[in-house]
This record gives C-alpha cells, structure tokens and sequence, in this order.
C-alpha cells in the first residue's frame, strides 16, 4: 500500500489571471489616458492627468503586496509588471519633455536603461527570471515621486520655485539609482548565463 507524501507533491501554481496581474493590465491601459490628459489644455486636465498617474503608480503598490500575500506571483506578473512601470514612466517622461518641463537628456539616459534592462530580462528568461531587486524598487519611487512633482501644476502652490527644486533634486537622485541598477541587473544577468550555461555542459 503506498502512501502519499503531500510534501511531495507540487506547490499549486497562482493562475495567470489573479487581481494582481489584472491591476498590474489596468496599469498599462491608463497610460494613453494620462497622455491625453496631458496633452489637453487647462489646470484641471493637468490635475485629471496627475491624478490618473498617481492611480496608476498606487496599483504598482498593491499588485505587489497582493501577489506576495496571496501567493499570486506568476511569472507573467514578473515580467508584466516592470513593463507596465516603465511604460507609465516613460511615457510621463516624454511628455514632460516634449512640453519643456524637464531635460530631454534625462529622458533619454533614463528610458536607455529602463528599456535596455527590460529588453536584457526577456533574453534571459530561458536561463530563468530576474526578479526586481531592492534598488530597482527604490529608482521606481524616487521616479514615480519626482514625475508626480513635475506633473502637479505647481503655479497652484506658494513657494512655486522651491518645489521646482525638490523635483530636480528628487530626479537626480532617480537618475543616479536607475544608472546603478541598471549595472547591477547586467551582473546579474551575466552571472546567471554563466551558471546555466556550466551547468549544462
């Protein structure tokens, strides 16, 4: 008589479409709707368009916490989800940019690595999943915090020059931390091609 061993048996796999992967899609779909909002005239358009970002950027937020306390985690959701930040941001970035609000060389360095590193993530999935890393969470919220700054009409506010300051001081520190990180993710994708790569000959 044989006996079944549940330690054995396989962990049951989240499935693909958990509330945090279908927050993690409304993230993206709110991208074109906070460019078109950005591209309308009048303070409260750019107070709709804020508002939509910072939606946006809170579901980041949850979707981790709830793909980590449910066991949602797929790894659908590890590659989705830092696809849907960067679009967010990108996009932000850009239209900052393309309306004279912030450096268009900031724009770029950022989305080179933002892109760069993601485009790295998928060459490596058949050696496995980088998972983002401490650092990349801390560059995610300086960014997010910095971009919500500059989209906030900030003419609304006493002391207007000094807020300018606090978001290029905040997007300083995001540039710094997304540059680091983006070395960090190419040692690690490298490290990893190699220990598949030994343990396959």
């Amino acid at each position: 008589m044989s006996s079944h061993d549940p330690a054995a048996s396989p962990a049951p796999q989240a499935p693909l479409w958990n509330i945090a992967n279908i927050l993690t899609m409304s993230r993206l779909v709110m991208v074109p709707v906070f460019v078109w909002f950005m591209f309308l005239d009048g303070t409260w358009w750019r107070l709709a368009a804020f508002g939509v970002f910072v939606l946006a950027a809170i579901t980041d937020r949850v979707d981790g916490e709830l793909a980590r306390r449910r066991n949602l985690v797929t790894d659908f959701g590890k590659i989705a989800d830092p696809i849907a930040d960067k679009a967010l941001t990108g996009a932000a970035l850009i239209v900052l940019s393309v309306q004279g609000d912030l450096w268009w060389w900031v724009t770029i360095a950022i989305l080179v690595r933002e892109w760069g590193i993601t485009l790295l993530r998928l060459a490596v999935l058949r050696y496995g999943v980088i998972p983002a890393s401490k650092g990349g969470k801390l560059k995610t919220v300086l960014q997010i915090v910095a971009i919500s700054i500059y989209l906030f009409p900030l003419h609304l506010l006493p002391f207007m020059d000094l807020f300018v300051w606090v978001a290029h001081g905040v997007m300083a520190a995001a540039l710094a931390v997304t540059l680091w990180t983006g070395l960090t993710y190419v040692v690690d994708a490298v490290r990893l091609a190699r220990a598949k790569g030994n343990r396959s000959d």
